[in-house]
């Protein structure tokens, strides 16, 4: 697949492009506002000369990978594109509009995915024609580090498709796991209640957020601690998918931590806004 669009110039909509254009496909950068694409394209470009100044690619493939991407604010240039993944926010109502104007606009054989990190595959491709066109592609951040990419199937998805995205993202350079779908699928079902956890342990003041992380980075051999991840990760994506696990599953073990949802209303939201938290001003 040669021609890809990225609904979203988010983080993670940038780094899917970022990492897809470096891999050699054409890439169309979708948002809503002018200003949200032009941010994603300046903010790759700075990310690829840093990698050029520590010798990880050269000159030659940071502009190879700049011509390989696009932008745009109109989703009907995503007419000829091969494969449209969403990466917008993690909402249900959002994604399926998304996906209905998709439906409308891309030919019947583009295959559609989303990277969301927890909602239902099935919901979304609820929403289009031929939902067995529909699937789950969730990068992780940072998308050009991080290795891995779960492929999720939903209950309508093809096994033609499943197996397509599966040899082109494997060939693109990740580690690709299939997951049938399941809130959270296999990384955050059992990361983010970690993090859940961790917050639970500050609010009821059994040790210093330093401390927790200092303890599972040595006791765990975690490379990072679950407060200093959840501040990268976003606290409030973190909560959304807490709050999509306790929704889907019903279970109490699954109960946001209120801590959370204090962060997340206070806009300290981690690395993104410049508190969460550890202030990054």
């Amino acid at each position: 697949m040669d021609k890809i669009g990225i609904v979203g110039a988010g983080t993670m909509g940038r780094g899917i492009a970022q990492f897809l254009a470096g891999a050699g496909s054409e890439v169309i950068l979708h948002d809503i506002k002018t200003q949200y694409v032009e941010d994603a394209l300046e903010s790759i470009e700075i990310n690829l000369t840093r990698s050029v100044e520590k010798e990880r690619i050269t000159p030659d493939k940071k502009q190879k990978t700049l011509n390989n991407i696009e932008i745009t604010t109109d989703l009907k240039d995503f007419r000829d594109r091969e494969l449209v993944i969403e990466a917008a926010t993690e909402k249900m109502e959002v994604k399926k509009k998304i996906f209905q104007d998709l439906d409308t606009i891309c030919e019947e054989d583009t295959i559609l995915a989303t990277n969301t990190s927890a909602l239902s595959i099935t919901g979304i491709a609820a929403t289009v024609t031929n939902p067995e066109r529909v699937l789950g592609i969730h990068f992780f951040n940072p998308v050009p580090v991080m290795k891995l990419v779960e492929i999720v199937r939903g209950l309508t998805t093809s096994e033609e498709v499943i197996q397509e995205c599966q040899d082109f993202v494997a060939a693109a350079g990740k580690t690709v796991v299939e997951v049938q779908e399941s809130p959270g699928f296999i990384v955050n079902r059992i990361l983010i209640p970690m993090i859940n956890e961790a917050a639970f342990l500050l609010q009821e003041g059994v040790a210093s957020a330093d401390d927790i992380d200092t303890a599972m980075k040595n006791g765990a051999n975690h490379p990072i601690g679950p407060l200093a991840l959840a501040d990268m990760i976003g606290i409030d994506v973190c909560l959304s998918i807490m709050e999509t696990l306790q929704e889907e599953l019903e279970e109490d073990k699954y109960r946001p931590c209120p801590l959370l949802r204090q962060k997340v209303r206070a806009d300290q939201l981690g690395r993104k806004s410049g508190q969460g938290f550890y202030n990054y001003s």
